[in-house]
């Protein structure tokens, strides 16, 4: 009989050991959506291109909250143009993103001009209407980043990819499309900056990476857990991004983010987060090339660091 009471707390007391250790795993972490990220609440604009390339009437999606995209409405010399390569898509009961790497052509005075877009969004702000100034430098157009002083360990979302197995081109908006060495493939990047300005330049450590390239066709991946590598994060945070993202200094001039190093004891800034079709620089990719994105979370091992944001 004693025996068989020590043998009987000796299971309960196991049993409720473990069910603290379960809870308190679980109280330890906290999934907070991002706003805008379920992809539920877009906006749309109807715009009429110039008669002079054809006159169509395009749909213009946007996102919301600290979410821009690829689209956008370009004007030069009175033409009005628009690439929509960013829409929503149903999903279930409600709707998700699908971005699209897309070949578009242009007919103006009987000659055919073929440019390249590659479906992306991104945290930051897309200029309204995108002139001559950056038609050869598309980033030139992105203030990339937004403002963030959270510290999570993982980005989470579920995905869905169409990788077509296919050369890429490069296609300016020229009458030729050039191919060029290599496959394209998607990416899902989050990047935490600290950031300061001096004389103009404002300059940045790379606090924390992400980084997952996605290079073949698969079906949804539902709750995709990527971690985030604090400091120098090696092969998976590549090179730092210097001449690639943009944002504007305080005179409200559009300058390059210069990173400067690694520092994971500082504390973030700025929040970078880029899902794209393709990862090759602007007008180049395989066109076809689709990312479904939904359900976009941040993790945190510490509920008290996701507060401050």
């Amino acid at each position: 009989m004693k025996n068989r009471f020590l043998v009987g707390a000796l299971v309960a007391g196991l049993v409720i050991t473990f069910l603290f250790i379960a809870l308190g795993t679980h109280a330890q972490e906290r999934i907070e959506p991002i706003p805008f990220g379920d992809f539920e609440h877009w906006k749309s604009s109807t715009i009429k291109e110039s008669s002079l390339i054809g006159g169509q009437t395009k749909t213009l999606y946007k996102i919301g909250g600290s979410w821009s995209s690829s689209n956008a409405h370009a004007k030069a010399f009175g033409i009005d143009k628009v690439s929509v390569s960013v829409t929503p898509e149903k999903r279930g009961e409600g709707t998700c993103c699908r971005m699209e790497s897309t070949l578009e052509t242009v007919s103006a005075i009987g000659i055919d001009f073929k440019a390249l877009a590659t479906g992306s969004i991104f945290t930051g702000k897309m200029i309204d209407v995108v002139g001559m100034k950056q038609s050869n430098d598309p980033n030139s157009a992105i203030d990339m980043g937004v403002p963030f002083t959270g510290r999570p360990s993982a980005l989470i979302l579920d995905y869905k990819a169409l990788i077509q197995n296919a050369t890429a081109v490069y296609a300016p908006a020229k009458t030729k499309v050039k191919e060029v060495a290599g496959r394209d493939k998607g990416h899902i990047t989050l990047i935490l900056q600290h950031r300061w300005e001096e004389n103009g330049h404002v300059y940045a450590y790379r606090v924390g990476t992400a980084v997952q390239y996605i290079n073949q066709t698969t079906d949804w991946k539902n709750d995709f857990r990527l971690p985030i590598v604090y400091g120098d994060a090696g092969k998976a945070s590549k090179e730092l991004s210097n001449n690639r993202h943009k944002t504007h200094n305080s005179e409200g001039k559009m300058v390059c983010i210069e990173e400067v190093g690694f520092r994971e004891d500082v504390q973030p800034t700025h929040l970078i987060i880029q899902i794209s079709a393709g990862s090759m620089p602007p007008f180049t990719g395989c066109p076809g090339n689709t990312i479904w994105v939904d359900n976009i979370k941040l993790v945190y091992n510490n509920p008290l660091l996701a507060h401050e944001k």
